[in-house]
């Protein structure tokens, strides 16, 4: 596969199918079990523990999240995937631009609070604008692994991880955060394409996060328009939802068009925007 097909693969998993992988058995959303405190130890020294959780799934799995209650509160979550991938420094070095300092403009702008799923790789390549981010209390930052490679396979097309390594990649881009001097990390974390199985969720489950899908797919990934990724949100947002979308300038470019858009849709609807945290806490 060539680098621009694979880079392709790489976006589109991030929101292009959030049952890929999936399993119903170790998976619960707020509709179906209640928020826990704050836990009282964090898995490393990198690790953040002050955000509501959910409680562990079968066996001590983690559990996964896919949306709030659907108890007509007119709530919604935007989160953004900063994805890089940890072979990606050569393209960044020669002008490739990962991140997207206009998005997280116009968020603060229009006052719109958000959960950032970082790579850790995205965050030692861009630790001026983790702190940013992470010292904002519009924001909270989120684990999307270190190298977003896949956790269970197939997915997309992406490298696999090790067997055996997945808390290890978590716990590395934890510490990668903390390298970069984030506040406001909270102890959640993405599946880069959304993929997992029972046994990778057991493995993560000493880690203590919970696992957050979604259940609106954006479609910014290599959008050319905003229109539609606009559209497709509007459309398919309900009360509770969780939406997928990338802060990657140079793989979805028109991702702060759309948020424009997006927002005052939403506002004039009724809807209210929170973090991911205020969904599971709520």
């Amino acid at each position: 596969m060539g680098a621009a097909a694979l880079l392709c693969c790489v976006l589109t998993a991030c929101g292009g199918g959030q049952d890929a992988g999936r399993t119903g058995a170790a998976t619960a959303t707020s509709a179906g079990a209640k928020a826990t405190a704050p836990a009282s130890a964090a898995p490393s020294s990198a690790a953040p523990s002050a955000a509501p959780t959910l409680p562990p799934g079968p066996g001590g799995a983690a559990p996964v999240f896919s949306h709030g209650a659907r108890d007509g509160a007119k709530r919604v979550a935007l989160t953004f995937d900063a994805d890089m991938t940890s072979d990606q420094g050569p393209r960044a070095a020669r002008g490739e631009h990962f991140d997207n300092p206009a998005l997280i403009e116009t968020l603060r702008r229009l006052k719109v609070p958000a959960t950032v799923f970082m790579t850790g790789r995205w965050a030692e390549q861009y630790p001026d604008q983790v702190r940013s981010i992470g010292g904002d209390p519009l924001f909270e930052i989120a684990n999307h692994s270190y190298s977003h490679h896949a956790f269970a396979t197939p997915c997309y097309g992406l490298p696999a991880l090790p067997r055996g390594q997945a808390r290890a990649d978590v716990e590395r881009a934890f510490t990668a955060f903390k390298k970069a001097g984030a506040e406001r990390v909270v102890p959640y974390f993405r599946f880069p394409g959304g993929c997992h199985n029972p046994s990778v969720l057991r493995e993560l489950g000493p880690a203590k996060v919970t696992a957050v899908q979604w259940d609106v797919v954006s479609g910014d990934a290599f959008a050319k328009q905003a229109g539609p990724v606009a559209t497709q949100v509007i459309s398919q947002v309900q009360p509770g939802s969780v939406v997928v979308m990338h802060c990657t300038r140079s793989a979805a470019p028109t991702t702060e068009e759309a948020v424009r858009k997006i927002v005052p849709a939403l506002r004039a609807k009724g809807y209210e925007f929170v973090r991911v945290s205020d969904l599971i806490g709520g």
